[in-house]
């Protein structure tokens, strides 16, 4: 299969177009639970590719307006490449969205749709995934602040946080998805300290005096500080890992969701997610 068979063509793939703002591209993230978005700029030659923004590119640049300062570059691919490169390139490269260019957008291949692939029987899918999943999994507390929660799974890395209640038994599940849905930018303002005296200024006594303050306008990204447990996902998918990367990916499909706990009997024992399953095609 390859990924002119696979992608989303470009008359139905969301973009932003520049110049234009954070607000442009808040919508698709928060609504439509995109995890990025393309931006284009329309050019004498016609629209041309400029990039993507991301969940994180929002929410770690609070400051920022402007979506050429926000959009940062990211690997491409072309319609003739196969499925089993695209998903190489996906992990080598960690990302989730690769665009698919010949100089103007042609549209885009995610890895929701190399797992579609996989469900259908399009690409290998034959592999245990006790042989794919992490061992290594992200957790946290069921009474953390969303706030803590946030920060503990941006240095992760990783998209996701298993939650834990008390006995350390599995509670839940909050992904970033959650948070983005909830997070919201506030003006302010923030003070830049005292102005200092000129010599000249006929006040000036025994070298620097400090008079006044002024302030400059601030934008931070703010995020609830109600318990975890207010936003997770309750009822939590799991497999074990006889299940094949087939059966994984279609469950997955099917519950719209990227990462599925892996255990056995009652413990939790690993994580299998999205991009696990292309190590599959490998």
């Amino acid at each position: 299969m390859n990924v002119a068979e696979a992608m989303t063509p470009r008359s139905d793939v969301v973009t932003v177009e520049l110049p234009g703002t954070r607000d442009d591209v808040l919508e698709y993230l928060q609504e439509r639970s995109f995890s990025s978005v393309p931006v284009v700029k329309q050019t004498d030659e016609g629209e041309r590719y400029r990039g993507l923004i991301s969940r994180d590119d929002l929410i770690e640049n609070p400051d920022e307006d402007q979506l050429a300062l926000l959009m940062r570059d990211v690997a491409t691919t072309t319609q003739d490449a196969t499925v089993e490169e695209v998903a190489e390139l996906m992990l080598k490269e960690q990302i989730r969205r690769v665009p698919v260019v010949d100089g103007e957008l042609e549209g885009i291949v995610t890895v929701t749709d190399v797992v579609r692939a996989i469900a259908e029987g399009e690409a290998d899918g034959d592999t245990e995934v006790g042989t794919l999943a992490n061992t290594d999994v992200n957790t946290c507390y069921v009474d953390s602040p969303l706030t803590v929660a946030e920060r503990e799974i941006f240095y992760a890395n990783v998209p996701y946080a298993v939650v834990l209640d008390k006995e350390g038994e599995m509670d839940g599940i909050l992904t970033e998805v959650d948070i983005i849905e909830v997070a919201r930018v506030v003006e302010g303002e923030d003070d830049t300290g005292g102005s200092i005296a000129n010599e000249d200024d006929e006040w000036m006594w025994e070298g620097i005096k400090s008079v006044g303050n002024s302030y400059i306008p601030t934008r931070n990204v703010e995020i609830p500080s109600a318990p975890v447990r207010e936003f997770m996902t309750e009822n939590v998918v799991n497999v074990t890992k006889r299940k094949t990367a087939r059966e994984v990916s279609q469950m997955m499909l099917n519950n719209d969701i990227e990462q599925i706990p892996l255990v056995s009997g009652d413990q939790l024992v690993g994580i299998v997610r999205d991009v696990n399953l292309l190590e599959a095609l490998k």
